[in-house]
């Protein structure tokens, strides 16, 4: 995927819309909980604004329904911003398009470059999730160029993801990549296309269903490909195991069937698991052979012989992606499965380690080993909508290199 990045231009005197992914979260008073989001972006804006360019910056914030909702304000997000860059002026706007950011953009001068204007909530307007054309053409015009720095929302056809930068283009302008999305285009790119072998894929999570086409997409391009978290429970039982109360896709067993077949030797599932009495961080719990499942329990994570397989799997591995927590790891019982994974990637030596976003990101930062592999993801979906091989609109639009 050879797409023009931001080394392929002179930023200077330019106004460059750009569109990050400052998704996020917010404490009860609204202080920013985790800038991860924030300090991806860091490197690409840094760039631009040191080669002399003034910058607009579009993101979303949770879900609000196409209106303006104080609760998903980017104001806090933009006085972050300001403490990351003290030596630029961070403006924010106070709405998406309208006179108060004509005032602010319209301020900005080639002369005295260097200065950042984050629009409001693009989700505060019905136009974004429309893609509508007039909604983009208005943010279009403000500025020379646009640049995709949101990987975590390229898997979406919004009006800041696509019909904006269609509409810069229009105007003459390029659409290009920020190092973040180059770099993720970079590791899953090759990773799915040209892997070192041996390539072993990592797949967890509740559902079977989510991760079908990955799955198979998968299996044709990987050495092996590990199975856990709940969806593990579904493949076991499309095999007629006994999984008692655990979390069980009836509506994909067919599905897992077809998939085991396919599969072969290359799909590994559990060989025990920690058998709980509920839901719960504080249940009663035992490990048991994935054969041995009460009808009373439910599987909440891998068992200690899953783990020695897996990484047995692992030791000779060149290039891992992982996706999907083994088990529940929001309860730190049931957490060992997930943070043994994560320590195996983070041991390997002369491997390309990818950890798909998500919870599997979650789970690498918990474990405080996120420095320890090569890549964490910063979109889930969008990782996930690349290893299945499915088109991500937020990529497609860029310029050609």
């Amino acid at each position: 995927m050879n797409k023009k990045t931001i080394r392929d231009f002179d930023p200077a005197g330019k106004r460059i819309l750009v569109r990050v992914d400052f998704n996020v979260p917010l404490d009860e008073h609204r202080q920013i909980a985790d800038d991860t989001r924030i300090q991806a972006a860091l490197p690409t804006l840094k760039y631009l604004l040191d080669n002399g360019a003034d910058l607009i910056l579009m993101s979303h914030l949770g879900r609000p329904k196409g209106a303006p909702d104080p609760r998903y304000s980017l104001a806090p997000t933009a006085h972050h911003l300001q403490s990351l860059l003290p030596e630029y002026k961070v403006h924010m706007a106070s709405e998406v398009i309208g006179p108060s950011v004509d005032i602010l953009v319209n301020a900005m001068s080639p002369d005295r470059p260097g200065e950042v204007v984050v629009l409001e909530n693009v989700r505060f307007h019905p136009g974004e999730k429309d893609g509508d054309p007039e909604f983009a053409a208005a943010i279009a015009a403000l500025g020379d160029a646009y640049v995709n720095d949101a990987f975590g929302t390229s898997h979406r056809a919004d009006a800041s993801m696509v019909a904006v930068a269609e509409a810069v283009r229009a105007r003459g302008g390029p659409v290009m990549a920020g190092f973040l999305v180059e770099k993720e285009i970079a590791y899953l790119g090759n990773a799915v296309n040209d892997p070192k072998r041996p390539f072993v894929a990592i797949l967890g999570g509740a559902k079977v269903s989510d991760k079908i086409g990955v799955i198979d997409n998968l299996l044709a391009k990987v050495d092996a490909l590990l199975i856990g978290g709940g969806m593990a429970n579904t493949f076991l039982a499309a095999k007629g195991l006994e999984m008692g109360k655990s979390l069980v896709e009836a509506e994909a067993l067919n599905t897992a069937r077809d998939l085991l077949a396919k599969g072969g030797d290359k799909l590994h599932l559990p060989i025990d698991d920690v058998a709980a009495s509920e839901f719960s961080a504080e249940a009663d719990a035992v490990i048991v052979p994935v054969d041995e499942i009460a009808p009373d329990r439910m599987v909440l994570d891998i068992g200690p012989e899953t783990i020695a397989a897996y990484q047995a799997v692992l030791a000779g591995a060149k290039t891992v992606v992982w996706n999907g927590p083994m088990g529940v790891f929001e309860f730190p019982r049931f957490a060992q499965g997930t943070f043994a994974i994560a320590q195996t990637l983070a041991g390997l030596e002369d491997a390309v380690t990818i950890i798909g976003g998500g919870d599997s990101a979650a789970a690498i930062q918990q474990a405080g080993l996120a420095d320890e592999v090569s890549h964490v993801s910063t979109g889930g979906g969008a990782s996930l909508t690349f290893l299945e091989g499915a088109s991500l609109p937020g990529i497609d639009v860029l310029d050609e290199a």
